[in-house]
């Protein structure tokens, strides 16, 4: 059965192309279900912005790689803005450094 580590590694591979860092080193990913004996994945994302030109993109970008996954069957993205992402509280320090956030 796939876990939560398991997907959160395979979404390191999904970059924002406007930033070039991770979704999940971004601290765009804000929960992984894993439900019907690993066969669903629920990811609740956000993005950048609400008119983050690439989120059609990002979002079918994580749908893909949770779903390469080893029995993985769906993947339902919850695509939500409260909390509203801050990279000074979502984003890994990695990130933040990366970003010039101190």
């Amino acid at each position: 059965m796939v876990t939560q580590e398991q997907v959160l590694e395979a979404l390191q591979s999904v970059t924002d192309p406007e930033i070039n860092l991770s979704i999940v080193d971004l601290g765009l990913i804000y929960g992984v279900n894993i439900l019907e004996h690993g066969e669903l994945v629920e990811i609740e994302m956000t993005l950048t912005s609400p008119m983050c030109p690439f989120g059609p993109q990002l979002l079918q970008a994580t749908s893909a790689a949770a779903g390469a996954l080893d029995g993985v069957e769906k993947v339902d993205i919850k695509l939500v803005w409260v909390p509203r992402w801050d990279p000074r509280e979502h984003a890994s320090e990695e990130a933040q450094a990366y970003l010039g956030l101190w």
